[in-house]
């Protein structure tokens, strides 16, 4: 016991994660907005962000709405979009994962988080219109399809109190499901009508566009290998710059841990994405998806579909993989050519008109899945001056610029509005290091997999 204890202490001294970040080679990348060129001089500035995705981005935007006066600086390793934010399933959800179709002890705090999410997807558009980018956001709806009678009779029981709230949500029996998106394999659906779709790559645009109208400086290909914490933060650059911050923002979600922060809050997981080639509206009408709206299952192992603007259809999910000690640079072609494959299978049972149908581009990402599903967002260090947000679980497509929004807030000292919440400056639940976290990790993987084959 003394020696597995004494492991995880000097386990991160043993193994160091990698700072090599893969390139994004997803569908939406070919999107990707145009990139600006790295830091070249050193810089002092009241706020450095790292990471150019949904939550950096949405932040530096924010903070300079907020705080008009003060000079933000976005870091980004690659290009903006490059992680997360550039390879989701594309689907804009409400609610936190913890919550979703699932009332905690307090149902009204529950409902506060369903309006608030639900307000920030039209405030998503609103952006996009107002930035002349269309980021392609459909808000027709989103399904949570079911798989077994048992997801359908807690589906009625959280319908019936959510709409005792005034949540405007809906039950769909499986004639009206079939109805809609063409197929049987389900047993019935909780339809959120505020739910939606987006191109993430575009949103990621969208969300540039606006930061840097804002006046934040977006620099790209800039790398930080080291923080040197304070009241005034010292940031190195892989390329020898300095950035002298009075305030940093953490928005590097599931890469956090490489730069020495919240490594025991969330675990790095590959998801695996793949999108077919266009098909005609005939085509759409004769596979029977008919109504336009994303949709997920019940299972742990969650697949999710969706369609883009120009008729292709993606699915993701499936088996999730984690690859030890956070490692991001370990999937190779042929374990990701089984995951691709059973998105195939999946893709095929569902929709068994699609057979020989092959997909046009096929991708994994990294998503920062905290233990109990839950996000947080807040403030921390010894000096109350560095911001974060993460732990998204599968949500973040939404819920990273209703952070980049709080992060604003709490970096201008104005907490009040927030301290409802349960996500602000929660803690999340411990997660060893390796190679325990590495084998309690394949071990419920393993435990998923047995139980819902």
């Amino acid at each position: 016991m003394l020696g597995a204890v004494g492991l995880n202490q000097i386990s991160p001294r043993i193994w160091r994660e990698p700072l090599e970040l893969a390139p994004n080679r997803s569908y939406w990348a070919r999107s990707q907005p145009p990139q600006n060129p790295p830091l070249t001089e050193d810089i002092s500035v009241d706020v450095a962000i790292l990471g150019g995705g949904f939550t950096g981005l949405s932040a530096a935007y924010y903070i300079r709405t907020v705080s008009p006066h003060k000079r933000v600086a976005l870091l980004e390793a690659k290009g903006c979009g490059n992680g997360a934010s550039g390879r989701n399933g594309a689907m804009v959800l409400t609610m936190t994962e913890d919550r979703y179709m699932d009332f905690s002890s307090n149902p009204a705090i529950d409902k506060q988080i369903y309006d608030l999410t639900a307000a920030n997807i039209r405030t998503l558009a609103k952006l996009s219109a107002s930035t002349g980018i269309d980021c392609e956001l459909e808000t027709n709806g989103a399904l949570q399809v079911l798989n077994t009678p048992e997801d359908v009779q807690a589906a009625k029981a959280y319908v019936q109190q959510a709409r005792s709230l005034g949540m405007p949500v809906e039950f769909w029996e499986k004639q009206r499901l079939t109805q809609e998106i063409g197929t049987e394999v389900y047993e019935a659906a909780f339809f959120d009508p505020n739910g939606g779709h987006v191109h993430p790559m575009k949103l990621v645009h969208v969300f540039k566009t606006a930061a840097q109208a804002a006046r934040a400086e977006v620099y790209e290909n800039t790398t930080v290998a080291h923080i040197e914490e304070g009241r005034e933060h010292l940031l190195h650059t892989t390329g020898g710059r300095i950035i002298r911050a009075k305030s940093l923002v953490l928005a590097t979600n599931a890469f956090t841990a490489r730069l020495g922060f919240f490594r025991n809050s969330i675990v790095p997981v590959h998801e695996y994405v793949a999108v077919t080639q266009p098909f005609s509206d005939q085509q759409l009408a004769e596979i029977g998806w008919r109504k336009r709206v994303p949709f997920n299952d019940t299972r742990t192992e969650v697949f999710y579909l969706g369609l883009t603007e120009d008729n292709r259809i993606h699915i993701g999910g499936g088996n999730p993989s984690y690859f030890f000690n956070n490692g991001a640079g370990n999937n190779n072609d042929s374990a990701a050519a089984s995951h691709f494959a059973q998105l195939q299978r999946e893709l095929l049972r569902i929709y068994p008109r699609l057979s020989g149908v092959k997909f046009e581009a096929a991708w994994d990402g990294v998503v920062d899945w905290s233990l109990n599903e839950s996000p947080s967002v807040g403030c921390t260090g010894k000096y109350n001056n560095i911001f974060y947000g993460l732990g998204y679980s599968g949500h973040g497509v939404n819920l990273t610029s209703v952070f980049g929004r709080i992060i604003a807030d709490l970096e201008a000292g104005r907490v009040e509005p927030w301290q409802q919440y349960p996500f602000l400056n929660a803690s999340l639940d411990y997660i060893p290091n390796e190679p325990f976290r590495w084998m309690g990790l394949q071990a419920g993987l393993a435990w998923y997999r047995l139980r819902e084959s």
